[in-house]
C-alpha cells in the first residue's frame, strides 16, 4: 500500500513516500518509471531547477541514444565492466531502448555510423514526452532539492533523508531510496560527485572518480629525439621541474581548435593493451581532444596514472603506404620550399604540416627518412588528462562488489544506486546513455521487488 504524502508543498513538514529517487537524469527517471509502473508512489528530487540537464546537453548536436551493432559487440564497449553490466543490458539494451523511445514518439533511426537517433535529432521533445508520461503515472518532482544525506537512524528501515531547499532544510521519509546522482563531469549541470563522502561515511566502497572521454595535455617540450627528449623524461621522473603543458605558442595560437581529419591513431600500453582506429580529433591550446582521443582515453589515462606519461602514434596519411610517402618526400623539389613540396606531393598542409614542424624541428624536417617515418608514425606524448569537470563522462564510483544483483547496497538495505555513479565507463556513441537507462530501470525494479518482499 502506498504511503500518504504529508504536506507536499511545505518544506517544514516531513514528506512520506514509497520511493525517493535522488537525481533527475536518465538513470533516475528510468528508475522512477519502473517503480511507478510497479505501483509505488515515487518522488524525484534534483538539486537543479529542472531535470535532465545533462541529457539535454547530450542532445545538443543530435541525441545519440544508443548503437545498432550486434549486442555482443555492444557489450564489449564496456571493457572490464562488461560482465558486471551484461545482465542489465540484456534486460534493457539497445533494442529495448529504441522500442521505449519509439513508444514516446521519438521514431528512432540508424545513422550511417550505426548510431541511433530520434527522427528530429533532438532531446527536448523526448524528455517532454517522458516527463508527461511519468506525471501521468503519479511521479512527483521536487526541484532545487539537494540531498545532504541521512537524518536520524530509523529502526523500522525507513530512509530518513535531509534535503536543502531554497526555503530551508526538508525531511523526507521514504520506504526505499534510489541514488542516481551521476559522476563528476559537467558539475554545472548537477553531477558534481558531492555524494562520494556521504556514501563513504557509511562504509560504501567507492573507486575514485576520474575523467573519461576526455582530452589530454602535452608537455611543453615535445621533441621526440635528442637531449630535449632526455630532459623531458628526467622531469617526469622527478629530477627536474614539473613540465609545463601545451604546444609552442606558435602552434597554439594558429592551430588550437582546428581538427586533424582523416588520420589514424594507434597506442599500446605497458600491459600490452592496444588501440588502433581512424577518425578525427582536435588540437587544443594545451593538447588534444575529440572523438578519436576520447575513444582511447581510458588507456591513456591509466597509462599516465601508472607511469606519468603516455605516447600514442599518429598516421597523418593512412591511405598512403610508407614506401610511397618516402618516395614523395625524397622526390626532388627544386626551388620549392619544403612546405610547398609536402603540399604538392602529399597534400600535407595546415595543421598536419604544422604538427610535423612542432615535433621534428628544423633538423628533423630536413631528414627525408625521419620526416617520412614521422608522417606515418608521429609520436605524441601526453602527460595529464584534462580535469574531470571538463570530461564528457567520468570513471570510478560505487564498486559493483558493494551491490547485489538488483543494485541494492549490501550494507545499506533499501538503498539502490544507478547510472554514472557506478564504477563503469564507456566510449561515446550511445553506450553511456544505454547503460544509464538500463541500470536505472534495474534499480527501480529492484526497489519495488525489495519493498514487496521486505514488508517495510
Amino acid at each position: 500500500m502506498s504511503s500518504v504524502l504529508a504536506h507536499p508543498s511545505d518544506p517544514h513538514h516531513p514528506l512520506h513516500c514509497d520511493l525517493a529517487v535522488i537525481g533527475g537524469g536518465p538513470a533516475g527517471l528510468m528508475a522512477a518509471e519502473a517503480a511507478a509502473g510497479a505501483g509505488l508512489q515515487v518522488h524525484v528530487f534534483d538539486a537543479m531547477p529542472s531535470v535532465g540537464r545533462k541529457f539535454l546537453l547530450a542532445g545538443k548536436g543530435g541525441l545519440n541514444l544508443t548503437h545498432s551493432e550486434p549486442l555482443e559487440d555492444f557489450l564489449a564497449r564496456y571493457g572490464a565492466r562488461q560482465a558486471a553490466l551484461a545482465p542489465w543490458l540484456h534486460a534493457f539494451g539497445p533494442a529495448q531502448l529504441r522500442a521505449w523511445a519509439d513508444a514516446l514518439g521519438a521514431q528512432t533511426f540508424v545513422g550511417s555510423s550505426g548510431r541511433v537517433f530520434p527522427k528530429d535529432m533532438k532531446a527536448a521533445p523526448l524528455l517532454r514526452a517522458w516527463l508527461q508520461r511519468l506525471r501521468g503515472r503519479g511521479v512527483q518532482f521536487h526541484m532545487r532539492h539537494r540531498w545532504l544525506g541521512w537524518g536520524e537512524d530509523s529502526t523500522d528501515g525507513t530512509q530518513r533523508l535531509i534535503l536543502a531547499t531554497p526555503a530551508g532544510e526538508r525531511q523526507v521519509a521514504a520506504r526505499a531510496l534510489v541514488l542516481a546522482l551521476g559522476g563528476a563531469s559537467w558539475p554545472r549541470l548537477g553531477s558534481d560527485g558531492a555524494w562520494v563522502p556521504l556514501l563513504a561515511q557509511r562504509g560504501v566502497a567507492i573507486a575514485p572518480l576520474a575523467p573519461a572521454n576526455c582530452g589530454f595535455d602535452v608537455p611543453r617540450v615535445a621533441a621526440p629525439v635528442g637531449e630535449t627528449r632526455r630532459a623531458f623524461f628526467l622531469e617526469l621522473l622527478g629530477r627536474g621541474p614539473a613540465p609545463a603543458v601545451g604546444w609552442t605558442p606558435f602552434f597554439a595560437e594558429r592551430f588550437a581548435g582546428q581538427p586533424f581529419k582523416s588520420v589514424a591513431l594507434s597506442f599500446t600500453d605497458s600491459q600490452g593493451r592496444s588501440f588502433s582506429r581512424r577518425g578525427e580529433f582536435v588540437a587544443t591550446a594545451t593538447g588534444v581532444e575529440g572523438s578519436l582521443v576520447y575513444a582511447v582515453s581510458s588507456l591513456l589515462r591509466d597509462e599516465i596514472a601508472a607511469h606519468g606519461h603516455a605516447s600514442f602514434h599518429l598516421d597523418l596519411l593512412p591511405d598512403h603506404s610508407p614506401e610511397r610517402v618516402l618516395a614523395e618526400v625524397r622526390h626532388p623539389r627544386g626551388a620549392r620550399s619544403l612546405t610547398s613540396h609536402l603540399k604538392g606531393r602529399l597534400g600535407l598542409d595546415g595543421i598536419k604540416a604544422a604538427i610535423l614542424y612542432e615535433q621534428l624541428g628544423k633538423e628533423g624536417m630536413n631528414d627525408p627518412q625521419a620526416l617520412a617515418q614521422a608522417i606515418k608514425r608521429l609520436p605524441i606524448t601526453v602527460v595529464a588528462a584534462r580535469p574531470v569537470e571538463e570530461a564528457i563522462s567520468s570513471a570510478g564510483g560505487v564498486a559493483f562488489e558493494a551491490l547485489d544483483a538488483h543494485l541494492m547496497l549490501r550494507d545499506l538495505p533499501g538503498v539502490f544506486c544507478a547510472g554514472e555513479m557506478l564504477d563503469w565507463e564507456a566510449p561515446t556513441g550511445g553506450y553511456l546513455l544505454t547503460a544509464c537507462h538500463a541500470t536505472g530501470r534495474a534499480a527501480g525494479e529492484g526497489a519495488a521487488l525489495w519493498l514487496g518482499e521486505s514488508g517495510i
